[in-house]
């Protein structure tokens, strides 16, 4: 009972080293292994990502740079599965169709940034809007159509 504090005294916080897990407190041990991100709603499986992982409970850590990479990766592995336009394909289709990112954003009703970050790999469009940016690509008119009707 000796290390119990006593009501209302404080007791100093254990400064943990920065590789100890943030769950367990566990020395965490660089690896390798394959990591997850969901992607539009789907679990995506990237390997060969280096990250720190806990050999007591497996929780992983990943640095920024790691992050990133492992976000481009998932995006990259989500648009081959499902055959999406790729972020040089939209920039080249708006380009094409004479538009700015704000000018497509509006005609397919979006948010102002949601073109942006499709064009710069930090996001994925749905296959509903990839199937809509190819009609636009594909079919003669499309684009008048939704000019007239966009809001």
């Amino acid at each position: 009972m000796a290390n119990e504090p006593i009501a209302g005294e404080r007791r100093e916080a254990r400064r943990l080293p920065d590789d100890s897990c943030t769950e367990c407190g566990t020395q965490m041990r660089p690896s390798r292994g394959a990591l997850t991100l969901p992607v539009n709603g789907e679990t995506i499986r990237v390997t060969g990502i280096p990250h720190l992982r806990c050999p007591s409970c497996g929780d992983t850590v990943t640095d920024f740079t790691q992050t990133g990479t492992l976000w481009e990766r998932a995006f990259a592995r989500f648009r081959a599965k499902h055959r999406l336009l790729s972020p040089a394909e939209i920039r080249a289709l708006r380009r094409d169709l004479s538009l700015t990112q704000t000018g497509l954003a509006h005609l397919l009703r979006l948010g102002a940034n949601t073109v942006s970050r499709w064009e710069a790999g930090r996001n994925v469009q749905t296959g509903a809007m990839d199937v809509l940016l190819r009609l636009l690509r594909d079919v003669p008119g499309s684009v008048a159509y939704l000019k007239g009707h966009a809001a």
